[in-house]
């Protein structure tokens, strides 16, 4: 029997930029921040799978808010976090923390890109730690958004 991992308090979202936000950009930025409490949902009931592959989908579209915020041009039709990182002005461990879960977008979506069912490759510590990461891109999101 798994141990019951810790969970994060829920994220709160921009309080004071929803009045000045373009209605596109504002609907990347909502699901987002849907996609992180479904992360941090996911991860308190252990589908510690589904928790990461949602840190992913909220990051995304997290960092896609931003430069659609900063361009009002539709986000880029790519799915590379580094690069949306890079584009969007993030360094040094952000970029590292976006390299590292990347790659959990075809992991937690394809058994044969893991190598295995999903379900083993995931426990809670692995899963808390990318919930952790991710609420500090989309704080660092939040903040741009201003």
């Amino acid at each position: 029997m798994r141990k019951h991992a810790p969970t994060l308090k829920p994220y709160p979202g921009p309080p004071s930029c929803g009045s000045v936000l373009r209605p596109e950009t504002r609907l990347w930025w909502e699901q987002a921040k849907r996609d992180f409490r479904v992360a941090s949902r996911t991860h308190a009931s252990r589908d510690y799978d589904v928790a990461v592959f949602y840190c992913e989908q909220a990051v995304q579209k997290a960092l896609k808010a931003v430069l659609l915020h900063r361009t009002a041009r539709p986000p880029p039709k790519i799915h590379n976090l580094v690069t949306l990182g890079k584009m969007v002005g993030v360094g040094g461990q952000m970029i590292e923390f976006l390299a590292a879960l990347a790659p959990q977008y075809m992991r937690t979506r394809y058994p044969d890109a893991a190598g295995q069912v999903t379900t083993a490759l995931f426990d809670g510590r692995i899963s808390l730690s990318f919930l952790r990461g991710t609420k500090k891109v989309m704080t660092g999101c939040r903040n741009r958004l201003r």
